[in-house]
C-alpha cells in the first residue's frame, strides 16, 4: 500500500510531534533573530481590542491610561508585526487543513458530552485564557517558549507549571474526554 492511499484511508495522520517541536523551536529562534523578541499571539488580540474600543468610543480610549499607551495619531494599533503573525497563523492553519483534506466544520468531543457542552466549556476556557494573558502581560505558552529559547529560568518554570497543572486538572476533567 503506498503512502498516498494510507493518507486517504486514515485522515488523522499528522506530522511527527518531534519534527513539529523542532520546527517551532526554529521559528522562535528566527523570530528572536529578526525582531529581537519572541513571538506572541496575545499581543495581536490586545491590538484588536484597542482598535475596536478606539473606533467605538474614542474619547474613552484617549482618557483610559491602558488604551492610550497603544493609540498614536496617524498609526493604527493594528499596524504591528504581531497582528500579521496572528493572521499568518490563521491563514496557515486554514491552508494546512485544506491541503490535507481535513478542512471540515465539526465539534470534536467525547461521546459522554454534547457538542453544546463542549462549545460552552471551550468558550469559558478561551475567555479565562484571554483574561489571564492580559493580566500576565502575555500568554503562558509565549512566555514559556520564548523564555526557554533564551534559557531563562522563568521560562522553564512556566512550562513546568503549564504541564504540571494540565496533568493535575486532567483528573477532574477526564470524564469529558474518555
Amino acid at each position: 500500500m503506498n503512502k498516498l492511499s494510507k493518507i486517504k484511508k486514515n485522515s488523522h495522520i499528522y506530522w511527527n510531534p518531534y519534527f513539529g517541536g523542532l520546527m517551532l523551536g526554529l521559528v522562535i529562534l528566527f523570530t528572536f533573530y529578526v525582531t529581537g523578541r519572541g513571538p506572541g499571539a496575545s499581543g495581536a488580540f490586545k491590538s484588536t481590542i484597542v482598535t475596536v474600543v478606539d473606533d467605538i468610543a474614542p474619547t474613552h480610549a484617549e482618557n483610559n491610561a491602558y488604551y492610550n499607551r497603544f493609540i498614536k495619531k496617524g498609526d493604527s494599533p493594528m499596524n504591528t508585526w504581531l497582528v500579521y503573525e496572528a493572521l499568518g497563523l490563521l491563514i496557515g492553519g486554514f491552508l494546512s487543513g485544506a491541503l490535507s483534506g481535513r478542512l471540515k466544520l465539526y465539534v470534536q468531543h467525547s461521546p459522554k458530552i454534547t457538542s453544546k457542552k463542549r462549545l460552552i466549556v471551550a468558550v469559558i476556557g478561551g475567555i479565562a485564557f484571554g483574561l489571564g494573558a492580559q493580566l500576565a502581560r502575555g500568554c503562558t505558552s509565549g512566555a514559556g517558549l520564548s523564555g526557554m529559547a533564551v534559557l531563562s529560568l522563568g521560562g522553564f518554570i512556566t512550562v513546568l507549571s503549564i504541564f504540571g497543572s494540565g496533568y493535575a486538572f486532567a483528573y477532574f476533567f477526564r470524564k469529558n474526554w474518555i
